[in-house]
């Protein structure tokens, strides 16, 4: 089921630690862009004097350059126009020149995280991807970086002109009237307490918003995963009301957002234009006895409807700030994660091993939870094929995750030839240990960038002569385009024992000298299993095998069985001993055997 980010309620002092993350990541992406962001203030503090020059400029043609072309002397009237079109005309490269700008910033920020993401979900852990849900990692790819391109596209760009605007547009009235400044000044308490208001509860409710964004998200891609689950337990109207709650849920948080809006913007209306009806009784009035000239009092009247619409801006741009530093706040978080199984600082070279594996010591406990495998000692001999049998939760599955490192025993050694796993750098150990699951994965691509994932370079003759050794040649060629046929999403062109098949020539192409198994036949069918069987001899032939299986018909060619119970070897044999010695693995191949008849 979804739920919130952990980090949802912090602390206080875990909060000020998520913020300084979170700044320290932006930094780190701005830095590249030093220049081009210096570049970017020059160009908008150009656009911003060149918009507020107009009103002064409008002021002195009023006032002195029409009285003076009553005289005759039209120069003033020439040279105030030449300054308002060159005022305009910089004002509009100059941010015409800034917005593309800080396009160009935002973009190789954007480029750069969504990047940082992608390769940091694959450098991350197996326990990381087992306990945080694909819906989450999505919704950091998709929502949380669409928030963050909204601050920066438009929020963070127009929140700097907006504050420039409203400073020079000040500074400007101040300097050409103080006394209409003075009542632009005393509108500025209402219109800051409003926005303050507009602030508190719009944090409230775009992280609520957002909140709710995540969770239909990750409902969305856990029933599209799932969906043959859910149309095999006919469990559609389940989903779809879950899927109805979740998407109410944001509608509702988009209404609360909306209705916010609704009050603050026509709010903020209100007080600019009260004020500029005070600031034109006020100097309506002092015209009128000679205080004020008719041009200033325009002017005046443009700078103080000029005003407002920044605030009305940076009070918006507070929600897509809000918005984005959620989403910040959770893309560093995912960046911060650290791999629990790490690469050595000086591996140990181990171009071709042999195969032998030795568990000396093995403890193992995940996260939080009971120990799993409790002191374990075994050996398997290089080329000697092992199968794992017992229960459910026996410690099958986690000791060949040991095996192939993608967890680290907790304590003691995992041995690949007298070399501690832990001390093999990465491509050494995933050449020379291979896990194949019940899932067989297929990616979207043909049948041959498939196969070839067991060794990317592959030549097609070494691809054929995988597929040979395995028995899958024949119905690939049956396939419409061959090798080029194109799988689909999941295989879905291929049948449960196809794609099997199909992992298996992926492995044998990949040539490890260990080669583990888990639970790789469990899925199929009778017809499906035969197919595999004999895919199979060819695939362990050589190499040492860790074979984990319920299907005992799979235990059959075994050299050794070990019977797991609560995380430690209760038997230890061929097949034909452990049979005849009419112990746990004697009772469990009976049953099988009546489960045939």
């Amino acid at each position: 089921m979804t739920s919130a980010d952990p980090g949802d309620r912090l602390t206080r002092t875990e909060s000020r630690a998520v913020r300084a993350r979170s700044l320290t990541l932006l930094r780190d992406l701005l830095r590249p862009h030093t220049r081009l962001l210096t570049g970017s203030a020059a160009l908008v503090v150009t656009a911003t004097a060149g918009q507020v020059a107009g009103p002064a400029l409008v002021a002195a043609t009023i006032d002195h350059a029409i009285p003076a072309l009553d005289q005759g002397n039209s120069r003033p009237l020439l040279v105030y126009g030449v300054l308002l079109v060159v005022a305009a005309t910089a004002a509009g490269l100059a941010n015409g020149a800034y917005v593309r700008a800080a396009a160009t910033i935002s973009q190789a920020v954007l480029l750069d995280l969504r990047r940082r993401v992608f390769r940091q979900t694959q450098r991350l852990s197996l326990e990381f991807h087992e306990t945080y849900t694909s819906g989450r990692i999505i919704s950091r790819q998709t929502s949380d970086l669409e928030a963050l391109r909204e601050l920066l596209d438009g929020g963070l760009t127009g929140v700097v002109a907006n504050l420039l605007t409203m400073t020079f547009t000040g500074v400007g009235l101040a300097l050409l009237d103080w006394r209409s400044a003075v009542v632009l000044a005393a509108a500025m308490a209402p219109a800051w307490l409003l926005t303050r208001w507009f602030q508190r509860r719009s944090q409230v409710f775009y992280r609520r918003q957002r909140t709710a964004s995540a969770r239909l998200i990750v409902q969305f891609v856990e029933t599209m995963t799932g969906m043959r689950a859910v149309q095999a337990f006919r469990r559609e109207a389940h989903t779809e009301r879950e899927y109805g709650r979740y998407a109410t849920a944001y509608r509702d948080a988009n209404l609360d957002t909306f209705s916010l809006n609704g009050r603050y913007q026509p709010g903020l209306v209100l007080i600019g234009n009260l004020t500029v009806a005070a600031a034109l009784a006020y100097g309506g009035w002092r015209v009128l006895h000679g205080y004020l000239a008719i041009g200033v009092l325009v002017a005046a009247l443009l700078y103080v409807k000029r005003f407002f619409a920044p605030i009305q801006q940076i009070g918006m741009f507070y929600n897509s700030f809000q918005s984005a530093t959620a989403a910040l706040e959770k893309l560093s978080g995912l960046l911060a994660e650290e791999p629990t199984v790490v690469e050595p600082a000086r591996p140990v070279p181990l171009p071709a091993a042999r195969g032998d594996l030795r568990l000396d010591q093995v403890t193992f406990r995940y996260p939080r939870g009971p120990v799993v495998l409790p002191d374990l000692d075994l050996h398997i001999p290089a080329g000697q094929t092992v199968a794992l049998v017992g229960t459910t939760g026996a410690g099958k599955s986690t000791l060949a995750k040991l095996v192939t490192r993608f967890y680290d025993a907790t304590s003691g050694a995992v041995l690949l030839d007298d070399v501690d796993v832990r001390d093999l750098a990465g491509a050494d150990l995933r050449r020379n240990v291979v896990m194949v699951t019940q899932e067989a994965y297929l990616f979207s691509g043909s049948v041959r960038e498939n196969i070839a994932l067991g060794r990317p370079g592959a030549t097609q003759a070494e691809i054929e002569a995988a597929a040979r050794a395995v028995g899958a040649h024949h119905f690939i060629l049956a396939m419409p385009e061959g090798y080029d046929t194109d799988v689909n999403k999941r295989g879905g062109r291929v049948s449960a024992g196809q794609r099997q098949l199909l992992s298996f020539a992926r492995a044998f192409l990949a040539d490890p000298a260990v080669l583990v198994l888990d639970e790789a036949t469990s899925s199929l069918d009778i017809p499906g299993e035969r197919l595999v069987q004999r895919g199979l001899k060819t695939l362990l032939a050589g190499r040492t095998a860790i074979i984990i299986a319920h299907r005992l018909s799979t235990v059959a060619g075994a050299d050794r069985v070990l019977v797991m119970e609560r995380g430690r070897v209760v038997e230890d044999g061929t097949p034909t001993e452990l049979i005849t010695a009419a112990g746990r693995y004697a009772r469990l191949h009976a049953a099988w055997q009546d489960s045939l008849v």
